[in-house]
């Protein structure tokens, strides 16, 4: 196990904490949950961590917003400390409504480092419901995004019923021209998805499912990298396990890499 930190949020309509807590730790982290009041209080330090994660589900139930009251409290109580975090270079990685939080906060996509101002939206999907289903994920292989090292596609799953990313022309400019928007949400042959639902499950602008921010150390998105960390997370595991078997290759070669768990193994061999 490496000496690499993780503190996965949790409390108030959290969801998703134990798996992401286990992904950390099967990317050979210490990984702790800990409860947002833990913070508050100062019973828990972020100043002993290199990775905050913010988690997926409801928090506060998503009242008057995705992700805003989380938004609100955590401002209020530790602003300061969460930039302090930023500023020594530790890495903050927002799943769902981990990434509602983290745009609401302002942290993303904090162009030239203000991290304290909101300039992109996630909401209401075009479809008018919620979606749980499986998306195809282009990788900007361009992008400074420490999370994304090394890949090119990844197949995830979405749920969310307030996934849409919207933004004024010029900051989708300036997320295209420093390579920002990290993923997209795709066709199955990798190519964007163009808007054409399902495979943009939400309607989201230029097909943007996740950004980073100029320097690659804060990542939000909204499909879920926690949920494949291991082959039989996908729901065609069996397909592919029975072609492994009848050609003799393993399931990496037979395209049923785990590739979930790279999001977080990148994040922890950063510090290593």
């Amino acid at each position: 196990m490496s000496k690499t930190r993780a503190l996965v949020l949790t409390g108030f309509g959290l969801n998703c904490d134990h798996e992401t807590a286990f992904a950390f730790k099967s990317a050979e982290a210490i990984s702790e949950r800990v409860h947002i009041n833990s913070l508050i209080t100062g019973e828990v330090s972020l100043d002993n961590y290199n990775i905050m994660a913010f988690v997926g589900g409801f928090s506060w139930a998503d009242d008057h917003g995705a992700g805003v009251i989380q938004a609100v409290r955590m401002k209020t109580k530790l602003g300061d400390k969460l930039l302090a975090f930023i500023e020594a270079g530790k890495l903050i990685l927002g799943i769902c409504n981990g990434f509602q939080t983290i745009v609401n906060l302002g942290l993303l996509p904090g162009f030239e480092n203000n991290y304290q101002n909101r300039c992109v939206a996630l909401t209401w999907n075009d479809c008018g419901r919620f979606r749980n289903d499986w998306v195809h994920l282009k990788v900007n292989t361009d992008s400074p995004c420490i999370f994304t090292r090394n890949l090119t596609h990844l197949e995830l799953p979405v749920r969310h019923g307030e996934g849409k990313f919207l933004a004024d022309e010029p900051v989708l400019r300036q997320l295209s021209d420093h390579s920002m928007a990290v993923l997209q949400y795709a066709l199955p042959d990798g190519t964007p998805a163009g808007g054409k639902f399902p495979f943009n499950p939400n309607g989201s602008l230029n097909d943007i499912a996740g950004i980073c921010d100029p320097t690659g150390k804060i990542f939000g998105l909204m499909p879920h990298p926690e949920a494949l960390i291991h082959p039989t997370n996908h729901p065609d595991y069996t397909r592919y396990h029975q072609k492994a078997t009848r050609t003799g290759k393993n399931l990496d070669e037979c395209g049923m890499p785990p590739l979930g768990l790279k999001i977080f193994e990148n994040a922890v061999s950063y510090f290593s």
